[in-house]
């Protein structure tokens, strides 16, 4: 199973915008976290695959075939959770699954397997015939989820599955995704780093439609290695070291204040020492 996509470019404005920009990548089975700002071109891709958006260049294919000329069989292994989608607020949890599985074609006896199936694994069996108006917006989230997986998907497209969840709900909606991935590919787009930093097969960095850093999680770490500082500093040389550094987290307790910070060079303000970096890391040096 491959899904490639190839030298994919989208325009807007009659030209004058570049939301994407030469985007080549091969895909396989597992999961991988798109990672980038808010206008880097996240949800362009993800529309773009999903062939809800045209690309001005390039094409894409899965298993050899182009998508658009595959139309229903596509979307037949296809699943999508985009960001922002409209819910019928007088429709049930139950309800709104049941009628989704009937756009996508699901027999009846299906439909009742995976819905029941789905609400339990979303934690929303006992919510399941309550209306979505009155559903949270982390339950609303998870019925979101829920629905990209009713015709169980080859090709997931998840776009900020968790925001809005709990940590506890987030954990769950992580270790579910984590045992499906096996036999489908994956994408996630998140802001949440920590949702794909232990789980993402690959990390894809995106910056103004281009494709900056595509590799396992592990090496885009090793690359940040002696990068990454914990300083411990005055009161009075904090405002020095926020000015001059990329920071990402300030801390303090009785024995002061300590400041992790991402720099080419050892910083020349207070005690410091190197750290092992994380994925947050990696955002803030390339996106800061």
């Amino acid at each position: 199973m491959e899904l490639s996509i190839q030298n994919v470019t989208k325009r807007y404005n009659k030209g004058k915008k570049t939301a994407l920009d030469q985007f080549s990548v091969e895909l396989t089975p597992g999961i991988y976290g798109i990672l980038g700002p808010n206008g880097a071109g996240k949800s362009t891709l993800m529309n773009i695959i999903t062939d809800h958006f045209k690309p001005s260049e390039g094409n894409i294919t899965y298993n050899g075939q182009p998508i658009a000329k595959l139309g229903k069989k596509y979307r037949d292994i296809l699943g999508y959770m985009p960001q922002q989608q409209g819910i019928y607020n007088d429709f049930t949890g139950r309800r709104f699954l049941w009628y989704i599985a009937a756009l996508k074609g699901l027999s009846a006896k299906q439909t009742k397997e995976r819905v029941e199936h789905l609400l339990s694994i979303v934690n929303l069996t006992e919510d399941a015939d309550t209306k979505l108006g009155a559903y949270s917006g982390g339950m609303k989230q998870r019925i979101l989820i829920a629905q990209a997986l009713l015709n169980d998907p080859k090709v997931l497209i998840l776009d900020e599955p968790t925001a809005g969840l709990d940590p506890k709900e987030r954990i769950r909606i992580r270790n579910f995704i984590s045992t499906i991935a096996l036999n489908k590919i994956v994408l996630i787009a998140t802001h949440v780093v920590s949702d794909i930093e232990f789980i993402a097969k690959e990390i894809l960095l995106l910056k103004e439609g281009k494709l900056i850093v595509k590799d396992e999680p592990a090496r885009i770490l090793e690359a940040m290695e002696g990068k990454v500082y914990e300083v411990r500093v005055s009161e009075e040389e904090l405002p020095a070291i926020q000015s001059q550094y990329r920071v990402s987290s300030i801390t303090s307790d009785r024995n002061g204040i300590f400041v992790r910070l991402v720099s080419d060079v050892l910083p020349e303000i207070g005690q410091s020492k190197t750290v092992k970096p994380n994925l947050e890391d990696v955002y803030l040096s390339h996106f800061e």
